[in-house]
């Protein structure tokens, strides 16, 4: 199955001001947030990209704007499930105001419970993204094979819930799990398991580029020899 590489946003004017942006439109990159966009191109260089799906933000699609310049042929498709969690009431309001609020104790401790005043639920938030990827996952695949490479531009929590959900965690832990604007993290998806390759990278992506097989790569077991078994003992030399 495709490898799936997950693009945080660059650095918004929400992000400056400390405000919890949700679907809040005109929420625009900042001038750090144009410079990492600019830099995505190149980081992404090495890697084969069959398709780019974006969160229907503005600030994904900001971000994704150099990259398609240097990528004419790449497809975007935009797509709703991905979009940021419905913060509803909280949309908008300033970030230390709301550290004074019941509710934030459960979304740090408890986010499995947590449900937004006029919004969703972040169980509801985690089951639309990873609905969303198992779809685009089977559609990357019978389009372009299971050795694909595409991109995902989306949100902090969307990610975090999707690392949570391939690493087999309760949504309970997931903030545990952090991601920088314009970080990089990468899935690895199987038959049997994801493998998390990235997770919050802001450097070099090269090593992400699939390799052929080596000559015996069937002789062997576990996906450190291209299988979908276990990972080699120690993580492995070779990223599955």
């Amino acid at each position: 199955m495709p490898t799936l590489i997950l693009v945080r946003h660059g650095r918004s004017t929400a992000n400056t001001a400390g405000v919890l942006a949700g679907r809040t439109p005109g929420v625009a990159l900042d001038e750090r947030g144009t410079e990492q966009a600019a830099a995505l191109p190149g980081r992404l260089a090495a890697l084969p990209l069959v398709a780019a799906v974006s969160s229907p933000l503005q600030r994904c699609r900001e971000t994704l704007g150099p990259l398609l310049d240097a990528r004419p042929g790449l497809a975007l498709h935009t797509e709703e499930r991905i979009s940021e969690c419905d913060y509803g009431d909280w949309s908008g309001r300033k970030l230390a105001e709301l550290t004074d609020e019941p509710l934030m104790t459960v979304v740090q401790q408890h986010p499995s419970a947590a449900a937004f005043p006029g919004g969703e639920s972040m169980r509801a938030m985690q089951a639309r993204a990873v609905d969303a990827v198992r779809d685009w996952n089977a559609r990357i695949e019978a389009e372009h094979g299971e050795n694909a490479v595409y991109l995902m531009c989306s949100h902090g929590d969307i990610i975090k819930s999707l690392v949570a959900d391939a690493l087999g965690m309760h949504l309970d832990l997931f903030q545990r799990v952090h991601a920088d604007p314009c970080s990089v993290t990468a899935i690895r998806y199987t038959r049997l398991r994801p493998f998390l390759l990235r997770l919050g990278d802001t450097g070099d992506l090269a090593s992400l580029a699939p390799r052929e097989p080596a000559p015996d790569a069937g002789a062997g077991t576990g996906a450190a020899a291209g299988g979908e078994g276990d990972a080699a003992v120690g993580g492995g030399a070779g990223a599955p």
